[in-house]
């Protein structure tokens, strides 16, 4: 994340994290050289366009911990990298709900253009009241509206990247001096319910991908129906293997529904690893880490997802939902059921510190090279993942841990490629020839010229 704390906070306090240099480009130059040479897929770049300021009915925590505050665009970081770097992609975050799809789609086609087509989008409608109050709103739209929102946008985004101009509008003859050809490219007209566009699309020609390869992360009924139509990447979670199991299934059979094939959506969880080169050196690198942690941190960015503030709650005191329903009457139909769920029975605000005392609530294997691929191919093997978002703890040791340790024991194992295959983003993650989405993809319909 363009920022200084991101998942695991209070951690940009250690003497060894350079997370505070984000504002120099160096800081993701040197990123991205990195994160190649360990072979990585893609740089996930998350992104927040509120402020957490739910906890406490303010920013006193947030703004001490660095939780994602202050936070810069992330789309611009990205030509930094791209220029260093061959291989690597780049998943940039941008929250369709307060963007205009015609802006849009240029900003991120030219994004495809300068990377050679290694540029990803990841689809988020939002769920902070902050953000949508700094755009003039009350509070943000309900949940699934924000997703029918979404069917509206992408739509709209298909028809100005796939429908517009045809694959051979660029002449680029010199001679005859004709750069493109005006009659294959075409008036793009939409009226949705949303969303209203009539024009002809002269903002940029097709680039390697046309459209970002689509990433989107969801856990509620209507996020899995709208990963089933769009996405080509699903981040998810779970709170055990067999409910994240589950939920793999759940999202495969959603792209099923949608005319797609179960393997056409690559699933990642989150991954949080600790690792030395034996587990006593492991345990206590893990202890270190935990010293500069910020519970407080986690909490206030866990509670903005939710809306509650729990400095309303005593320390002891139990989280039941008839207080929470009492305290926030029609909270769970503006949140999501996902969210809304956060809080299960027994849940008092001592226990959530307690569970968030490595900054996040995200467990990390902590062990040796050996041990941490060996839960990798278990977690795999159990819940049909193809893949892991790996968070950064102290940045960049954390990377170079992975890089240097784990990264060598799965390639031994045949787990991990050894080398690049050419090509965009999209044919290094579904195979060569893939630059496009393919015709089983909803926006395929929307290529109205062949």
């Amino acid at each position: 994340m363009n920022c200084v704390g991101h998942i695991h906070h209070g951690l940009w306090k250690h003497p060894r994290d350079n997370s505070v240099d984000y504002r120099k480009p160096e800081y993701w130059i040197e990123l991205g050289k990195l994160l190649e040479k360990g072979l990585f897929d893609a740089v996930f770049l998350a992104d927040i366009v509120g402020v957490y300021d739910v906890l406490g009915d303010g920013i006193d925590v947030t703004a001490r911990e660095a939780v994602q505050l202050p936070v810069n665009d992330p789309g611009y970081v990205v030509p930094l990298m791209a220029q260093a770097t061959k291989h690597i992609g780049f998943g940039v975050t941008a929250n369709l709900t307060y963007e205009h799809p015609y802006l849009f789609a240029r900003r991120f086609a030219t994004l495809d253009h300068l990377t050679n087509g290694r540029i990803g989008w990841n689809i988020v409608t939002g769920y902070l009241d902050s953000a949508a109050r700094g755009v003039g709103l009350k509070q943000q739209i309900d949940h699934d509206d924000r997703y029918d929102r979404g069917d509206d946008f992408m739509d709209a985004f298909y028809k100005l990247l796939e429908g517009s101009w045809e694959d051979d509008a660029v002449v680029n003859d010199r001679e005859r001096g004709i750069y493109a050809d005006p009659a294959k490219i075409h008036r793009v007209s939409h009226d949705g319910p949303f969303y209203r566009i009539d024009n002809v699309y002269n903002l940029t020609e097709p680039s390697p991908q046309r459209t970002p390869v689509l990433y989107q992360a969801g856990a509620s009924k209507r996020g899995n129906q709208f990963a089933g139509r769009h996405a080509e990447c699903v981040f998810t979670g779970g709170p055990d293997r067999p409910t994240l199991a589950r939920i793999v299934s759940t999202i495969r059979g959603q792209a099923v529904e949608a005319g797609r094939g179960r393997d056409d959506v690559k699933i990642l969880s989150g991954l949080t690893v600790v690792v030395d080169t034996n587990e006593k050196a492991a345990r206590e690198k893990f202890e270190e880490y935990r010293a500069y942690s910020s519970p407080e941190g986690a909490l206030a960015h866990m509670v903005s997802g939710t809306g509650v503030d729990l400095d309303r709650f005593g320390l002891d005191e139990e989280i039941t939902d008839e207080t929470l329903e009492a305290l926030y009457p029609g909270r769970l139909k503006r949140v999501g059921e996902a969210r809304a769920g956060s809080f299960a029975a027994g849940t008092t605000r001592r226990k959530l510190l307690e569970a968030r005392r490595f900054g996040s609530q995200q467990a990390p294997l902590v062990g040796t090279p050996s041990q941490v691929a060996d839960e990798i191919e278990r977690i795999v093997a159990e819940t049909d993942l193809d893949g892991f978002n790996l968070t950064r703890t102290v940045a960049p040791e954390s990377y170079r841990d992975f890089i240097e340790l784990v990264i060598p024991e799965l390639q031994e194992r045949g787990l991990y490629k050894t080398a690049y295959e050419e090509g965009t983003l999209r044919e290094k993650l579904f195979g060569a020839g893939r630059a496009r989405l393919p015709d089983n993809h909803h926006a395929a319909s929307f290529r109205t010229w062949k």
